[in-house]
């Protein structure tokens, strides 16, 4: 099995992938792989751990295993390795029978360098049976943080690939991981029995990348603004659901946004089709899953989003991880709102008891590190086991920094709850003893009888939880490794009780009421209400052009689609057309004079445009209109169109005006024309022609209710509507 002597691996390295130089530790962990020893790797998103199982399954005789959970990454490293001349496969249920037969005849055969297999596919009887009659080099597992309860992306099937691969033969392994905490590393290693592994860690910390979190608050208009400010580049978006996932693509299109939905539900075609677009920027941005990981290997996302908030840090760290790969630009943008929390956990329930507390705590870790208003980089590479001394002054932490406040005597006695509870609990546990708590676990371990019950009720949950996250993050305090959730006293700390000394912590960010805040703002905003000179100039403009076409004002434009064109600023016909009371027709007919002069109002005062401020909401006819436009067409009776859809006459009047007014031209005449005569209806039309308003209590009025009904003029008016203004 191992190499000659010959190859010399930097050759081989610029040979096959064209780079000069090995990053990191990827020499040495080839090296140990050729030498046919276990090896154990953590390594971040992006720092190039695939590389260290591609190079060795070249350069060794017979075929590597690669076992991955992600259909995509598979399809997407098998497409790369075939463009540099290399025969990889795949083997997972997109393939169809006369597919898996030619990859494993090819892999039987010794033509296959790497074969990707799901553990879904690896776990079938006739897959190890054709895996015994192969030359295989060695197995690597990659995403390996999935064979542990303790992690955030727990597969059951991973926790029986070693007795899998003893069935194969005696094979070295190579385990990967981009995100392992202290205590799934521990868990991975002894769940593949690699006790005498080589270990191979590298710095979770990614330099380039920028870290932002965001109250949820009018998060489309936010997103919005966010993408068209990164234009042209490449993204991810993030969503919790598929539905969100189609909704949030739908509106970035509508927003003049290349866009694609990713997601499990997709047919798979499409899905591919998606995820290749992406990579050969047909499209900019992708929109996917949290749940249905992308392992999409694009070195130049420049920015991921999370819209709803992740499982854990472990997955939020790995979907940021996929931003600036090249080591340039990296921007990862959450918006956060303790509501997707609370959904979250909600999709626990129905799970045993220890996966559903486990992912309760990651959930809580995920919340701590969106409030904490401490270094988001110290947050994250805390998290993954690693000390990052000073602030990284790139994350919005830094850059804003939060107020802080004197806190010797809170650490002082956090320190003593963590000591007199003996180290055995985590994190509600202390914090119920330090509020002085009563619940039956504080009474039946006795812990309201301790000198440190309640001493700290002066404050709430919410203070001490922020407190003891800060302790642990300056390591007074630390994880206990071999017990979930559990916190232990450091030396430091011990010396801390002995020898207190002034400390500052830092508050908390509230988002809540960061959100009441802005919502106060935009109300103040609204009150003061529109652009009262931009208004003026409109109303303006359109006496003159209802002078000129002899039309009374009000057909051009109504006096509230003035005030919210003086509200929003639109400067093209698209945004003119989402103009309440206006749509494309009427923006054909009248809307390149009143562009021209909100274009230069906007120029001369520097204002914010509505591309900008206003997000354009996917077109959306509802079913009912579009019936009604049908069966006008058709010149079927009014009455019979309300009894088809079990609505009134006037409901069906009112839904045939939204149309009108929306700028759709409609020709009622064929219903009209049996109402009321030739001279009636001219007597309307001229009565709206000179008329000031098109308000139909004061039509009634002037033309008197013995002569006519309401419906008779709200038809009438639809009727002049559709002649004259659309």
């Amino acid at each position: 099995m191992l190499v000659t002597e010959e190859v010399n691996l930097k050759d081989k390295l610029k040979e096959v992938f064209g780079h000069n130089q090995f990053r990191g530790t990827q020499e040495a962990i080839i090296n140990n792989i050729i030498k046919g020893n276990n090896t154990f790797v953590i390594m971040p998103t992006g720092a190039g751990k695939s590389l260290c199982y591609q190079l060795p399954a070249i350069v060794l005789p017979g075929t590597a295993i690669v076992i991955s959970p992600l259909i995509a990454l598979m399809k997407n490293q098998v497409d790369q390795l075939n463009a540099f001349g290399i025969n990889a496969q795949f083997l997972n249920s997109t393939l169809t029978k006369s597919e898996i037969t030619k990859v494993k005849k090819e892999t039987i055969s010794g033509q296959v360098k790497l074969l990707y297999v799901a553990p879904e596919s690896l776990t079938k009887e006739e897959t190890i049976d054709f895996l015994q009659k192969a030359n295989i080099s060695f197995v690597a597992i990659d995403e390996a943080h999935c064979i542990s309860e303790w992690g955030h992306d727990f597969r059951p099937e991973y926790r029986k690939i070693r007795g899998i691969i003893d069935n194969i033969g005696n094979l070295p392994i190579i385990a990967l991981t981009a995100t392992a905490t202290p205590k799934v590393q521990l868990d991975i290693q002894k769940n593949l029995q690699m006790d005498d592994a080589s270990v191979f860690k590298t710095s979770f910390n990614r330099t380039n990348l920028y870290y932002e979190v965001r109250p949820k608050h009018n998060t489309k208009k936010q997103l919005i603004q966010y993408v068209k400010k990164h234009k042209g580049k490449s993204g991810i978006i993030y969503c919790l659901s598929r539905k969100k996932v189609e909704e949030i693509a739908e509106l970035l299109r509508v927003n003049d946004v290349k866009a694609l939905p990713y997601h499990a539900g997709l047919d798979s075609h499409i899905r591919m089709a998606n995820q290749d677009a992406f990579l050969n920027e047909d499209a900019d941005v992708i929109v996917a899953t949290i749940a249905f990981g992308m392992g999409i290997d694009k070195p130049d996302v420049r920015f991921v989003v999370h819209y709803d908030t992740p499982k854990s840090i472990e997955g939020y760290y790995q979907e940021t991880g996929r931003g600036g790969r090249d080591g340039m630009e990296g921007n990862c943008l959450m918006f956060y709102s303790y509501d997707d929390i609370v959904k979250l956990e909600k999709f626990s329930k129905d799970k045993p008891v220890t996966e559903r507390d486990n992912s309760k705590l990651l959930l809580q870790e995920m919340a701590a590190y969106a409030d904490s208003a401490v270094c988001r980089r110290k947050q994250l590479l805390h998290y993954f086991g690693e000390t990052y001394e000073k602030d990284c002054g790139f994350c919005d932490n830094c850059l804003h920094p939060k107020e802080k406040f004197e806190a010797e005597e809170e650490v002082k006695l956090a320190l003593e709850t963590v000591v007199q509870t003996e180290q055995r609990f985590g994190m509600d546990h202390l914090v119920a003893v330090l509020t002085g708590m009563k619940n039956q676990y504080v009474e039946s371990y006795g812990h309201d009888k301790l000198e440190v019950f309640g001493q700290g009720d002066d404050h709430d949950a919410q203070f001490w939880n922020s407190v003891i996250r800060q302790i642990l993050l300056s390591e007074f305090i630390e994880k206990d490794i071999e017990n979930f959730g559990v916190l232990k006293i450091t030396q430091k700390g011990l010396d801390y009780i002995q020898n207190s000394y002034p400390i500052q912590l830092a508050k908390d960010h509230n988002f809540e009421e960061e959100v009441q805040k802005e919502e106060e703002k935009e109300e103040s905003q609204a009150s003061t209400g529109h652009d009262a000179v931009l208004f003026d100039l409109l109303k303006g403009l359109r006496k003159k052009l209802a002078k000129e076409k002899d039309l009374p004002p009000y057909v051009l434009f109504q006096d509230p689609s003035l005030k919210e064109m003086a509200t929003t600023y639109p400067t093209t016909k698209d945004d003119l057309a989402h103009i309440g009371g206006v749509g494309m027709g009427k923006v054909q007919k009248f809307g390149k004079p009143f562009l021209d002069l909100i274009a230069k109002y906007v120029e001369d005062n520097d204002i914010v445009t509505a591309n900008d401020v206003v997000v354009k909401s996917a077109v959306n006819k509802s079913k009912i209109k579009i019936y009604i436009i049908q069966q006008i067409d058709k010149k079927m009776d009014l009455e019979e169109i309300a009894a088809a859809k079990d609505i009134t006459m006037g409901e069906l009047i009112e839904e045939i005006e939204h149309i009108c007014y929306s700028g759709t031209k409609l020709n009622l005449d064929y219903y009209i024309d049996g109402l009321l005569d030739d001279e009636r209806q001219e007597e309307i039309t001229d009565y709206f022609l000179h008329a000031s308003t098109d308000n139909i209590a004061v039509a009634l009025q002037e033309l008197g209710t013995d002569d006519y009904t309401e419906e008779d003029l709200r038809l009438m008016r639809i009727k002049f509507l559709s002649e004259y203004a659309n």
